[in-house]
């Protein structure tokens, strides 16, 4: 169901702040970053929504493909959430309708952590019911799925948040929030009978709030247009399909041309590889959401993965983050050699390339997941590895700890 909103407004970076990002460009004919005037100029129009159920993945096919499966790690899967949650104990969790305010992470790491555990457990409840669905097929999931939203609709949940440009976490924690429910509600919505209110709710809310967080436009030189920026376009893509608001996706879409505009000769996203010690971890960080970005964008018939934008397609990004893992002397002057590598550990962080190898043969990302599987996040589309993998690429898990250790501490090109 269309719901009408008002225009997006967002304020553009000024000249000389596009002029200095410019600078992280390499190579001849130096590109600028897209600024928000220009993205907001960008002819998107003949994007719309055409599938308002299609979701990130064929729900219906690969239950299907489930049911039939010997493959051990797909079983696994199947078997731990396909006796899920209680509904009831669900239900108890009580939406977020104070004020919400949530420290800075660096500056106090344990304080975020300990804001953030309520905003965590929603994500986790949301993906858990919409895997607990798709392992099981059984009815009682979705509809409590819908249930557990409407109730959070109902008490307008997460629309009160403090937003500083100087304390953005509040911001930063519900946008995951927003599209962890949105991408769960597109597994079960299409199975729900009935629930007719209650689904109207939910996708009001979701609207609502898609709207209202994206009409911040971040602040200029970061969160206007770095990482968080591809994660508002997942959930404003999401949301668009889901309500068929076709200002919504085309948000969403706008990332991924304003990646491609930004990315650098290497293939670097700029202000990604600008984190210094982090910079490898954020051009995969960018990946996660721009790729799973895509795989929605995709599902609405647009050949999206193929976009190809001043020469730049998705594919040099992934080509650019392997060759910085095999070898941090590749990022030359964009950040020191001497880089955070504990990432490599956390197997939330590499969900895209389920997405990414269900459609594209890459030896070096099958090699590189076959060691994190299964891969599950919170929010950016739950259980990818019972979702996407193909069953006949991986039987087992990898149970190598001093493989992993060495791939964590060393950078893969050290193993």
């Amino acid at each position: 169901m269309p719901h009408a909103r008002p225009r997006l407004i967002h304020r553009p970076l000024n000249t000389a702040l596009a002029l200095l990002l410019a600078g992280l460009s390499s190579g001849a004919g130096a590109q600028e970053i897209l600024t928000i005037e220009e993205r907001e100029a960008l002819d998107l129009s003949d994007y719309r929504v055409t599938a308002p159920d299609a979701g990130y993945f064929d729900v219906a096919a690969r239950m299907e493909e489930l049911a039939s499966t010997d493959n051990a790690i797909l079983l696994q899967e199947i078997d731990d959430l396909a006796q899920g949650p209680s509904c009831q104990q669900m239900m108890a969790y009580e939406p977020i309708t104070t004020h919400l305010r949530v420290p800075g992470y660096y500056p106090n790491p344990e304080a975020w952590e300990l804001a953030s555990e309520p905003l965590f457990q929603f994500e986790d409840n949301v993906s858990m019911l919409a895997g607990s669905f798709v392992a099981s097929g059984d009815d009682y999931y979705a509809e409590c799925l819908v249930r557990f939203l409407d109730h959070w609709a109902q008490q307008e949940a997460l629309t009160d948040f403090y937003y500083d440009s100087l304390e953005p976490q509040a911001w930063f924690a519900t946008e995951s929030m927003i599209f962890a429910a949105a991408m769960a509600y597109a597994n079960v919505r299409p199975f729900v009978e009935g629930m007719e209110e209650e689904r109207e709710r939910v996708e009001a809310w979701l609207n609502g709030l898609a709207h209202q967080h994206a009409d911040i436009p971040g602040g200029e030189g970061n969160s206007c247009c770095n990482n968080h920026f591809y994660r508002r376009a997942l959930y404003a893509s999401m949301v668009g399909v889901l309500t068929e608001d076709d200002e919504l996706f085309r948000f969403g879409v706008s990332a991924i041309h304003a990646a491609l505009h930004d990315m650098t000769q290497e293939g670097a996203f700029p202000l990604e590889v600008s984190r210094g010690r982090r910079a490898t971890h954020y051009q995969n960080y960018g990946l996660l959401y721009l790729i799973t970005n895509m795989q929605v964008i995709a599902r609405q018939g647009y050949d999206i993965f193929e976009l190809e934008i001043d020469g730049h397609t998705i594919h040099d990004a992934i080509d650019f983050l392997f060759a910085i893992l095999d070898d941090p002397a590749a990022l030359g002057d964009y950040a020191p050699l001497e880089q955070y590598t504990g990432f490599l550990k956390d197997p939330q962080y590499f969900t895209w390339m389920e997405v990414y190898l269900e459609r594209f043969d890459d030896p070096r990302v099958e090699d590189f997941i076959r060691r994190v599987r299964p891969l599950y996040n919170r929010s950016a589309g739950g259980y990818m590895t019972l979702y996407f993998m193909d069953p006949e690429a991986q039987q087992h898990v990898v149970l190598d700890e001093e493989k992993q250790e060495t791939t964590a501490f060393k950078g893969l090109g050290q193993e």
